[in-house]
């Protein structure tokens, strides 16, 4: 029988944050979105002083004086380091995992023998004791209900009454008989589970479908004419009939992003070359970590639409003559499209790179012979430097072109004046085997201010 669990970090951003400055704990906590615009994560202290996701800072730090609010900024760097150790650690659950959002897995537990609650709980302590972060764990036959657990764990632990309190922290569904769990499906509300949206919600508390009883209720083939099959999944889900299969090797993504705001506006073009060099390698090690190469590199950068004074937004593709993971090939593909785009005068607030036209590193272009081969030690430097990188933290092997990561302003901090010996152009760029087109070949995509043809 097929059985899942839902691993999720409890307000994960927030407890990141607390695992390095344990003077916030019991502490009302938000982490604000990049450029400190609206809170992306709420401490359950915060969401008692009924603080909204997504709600402006400026709306809600009035609270910082009369209920002791705590605003931060986001350090994403971190919490991705943090998720990996969490996820490594919650894979110790089951044969199977998906690792679903950065605070949230799925655990296949099919085949597990002995006591799955008793064993989600040493799991949900070790991740606690070995990373810091408090975690909630729900079990179900399918992943709908796995999701139904998790929130039903979670909201147990942080609100007394709600659940019976032997739920908290770990909730396994399977396990409960069919009138028990009717009971715990008759106390949530329909908006609670997985796949039903808001106005999905609304459209079915308005046909009287009020709590997830009455929505398991529900004859699959009326829900599919009436919505869609998408919710018709949802039924069988909860009805016990598994739909939705673990996804333990995700597809390649067609394209990889890096984009950060500045924490202040940024004019010249130094700082620029640094953050977007600093964009362009992040995307490259993601890019290697899936096995795939670039064909090509879109670079941007962009005013901010709600400050007063003159608009830019510009972005320019610059093709690669051959696809390529290598970091060197692409900081320089990027440094030229921001060169081609970049206009003095103008305070950014935005930028970042994009990889196109991904396909896998294994499909190889024969050309004829006529330069020195060097892909095969191009390949090996880069593995070095990303196992480098791994073990001695982000940042460690750096281009020239990155300066210090920790001074440029895509984290932040005031972009300070570049280095007398840094160089316009990336080293090493004579050996590059995924070289540039030439700059005659170079496509431009410019952006009139308030439109955009992608959305970063």
């Amino acid at each position: 029988m097929a059985l899942f669990a839902l691993v999720d970090g409890n307000n994960f951003y927030v407890s990141c944050e607390r695992v390095f400055r344990p003077s916030l704990k019991s502490w009302p906590v938000v982490v604000l979105s990049n450029n400190d615009g609206c809170c992306i994560a709420r401490s359950n202290e915060a969401k008692a002083l009924h603080i909204k996701m997504g709600a402006p800072w400026f709306e809600v730090k009035h609270l910082n004086d009369s209920d002791g609010l705590v605003g931060l900024s986001a350090n994403f760097t971190l919490y991705g380091d943090m998720s990996e150790r969490m996820m490594s650690i919650a894979a110790g659950l089951g044969p199977g995992q998906e690792i679903y959002s950065i605070d949230e897995s799925f655990i296949d537990l099919a085949g597990v023998r002995g006591d799955l609650t008793a064993r989600s709980r040493q799991v949900r302590e070790r991740i606690l004791q070995w990373t810091g972060i408090p975690t909630g764990i729900g079990m179900g036959s399918t992943k709908t209900l796995a999701k139904l657990a998790n929130h039903i764990a979670k909201t147990a632990e942080r609100k007394p009454g709600s659940y019976p309190a032997e739920f908290g922290q770990v909730c396994n569904l399977a396990a409960l008989p069919a009138s028990d769990q009717d009971t715990v499906f008759a106390a949530t509300k329909v908006g609670e589970v997985w796949g039903v949206g808001r106005r999905i919600a609304e459209q079915l508390e308005e046909g009287g479908i009020l709590t997830v009883l009455d929505l398991m209720r529900m004859d699959p083939a009326t829900v599919r004419r009436r919505w869609s099959v998408v919710l018709e999944r949802t039924v069988r889900e909860l009805q016990g009939l598994s739909c939705i299969a673990l996804d333990d090797q995700p597809t390649p993504k067609k394209e990889i992003a890096c984009t950060r705001s500045f924490g202040r506006p940024v004019t010249d073009l130094g700082p620029l070359i640094e953050a977007v060099s600093e964009f362009a390698t992040r995307a490259a090690e993601k890019l290697r970590g899936q096995g795939s190469v670039a064909s090509e590199v879109l670079v941007f950068a962009h005013t901010s639409p709600h400050r007063p004074g003159p608009r830019f937004s510009q972005s320019t593709v610059v093709p690669l003559r051959r696809p390529t993971a290598d970091t060197a090939c692409l900081v320089q593909a990027a440094v030229l499209g921001l060169r081609s785009i970049y206009q003095p005068g103008f305070q950014l607030i935005k930028a970042g790179v994009l990889l196109l036209d991904l396909v896998p590193g294994s499909l190889y272009q024969g050309e004829l012979d006529l330069e020195p081969e060097t892909t095969g030690e191009r390949v090996k430097l880069m593995a070095t430097i990303d196992a480098l990188n791994a073990k001695y933290g982000k940042g460690m092997v750096p281009l020239a072109s990155q300066r210090d990561r920790r001074s440029h302003p895509a984290v932040g901090h005031a972009p300070g004046a570049l280095d007398a010996g840094l160089h316009d152009r990336v080293g090493g760029h004579a050996h590059c085997q995924g070289g540039l087109t030439g700059q005659g070949a170079l496509h431009r995509r410019l952006f009139s201010a308030g439109t955009a043809a992608r959305k970063f």
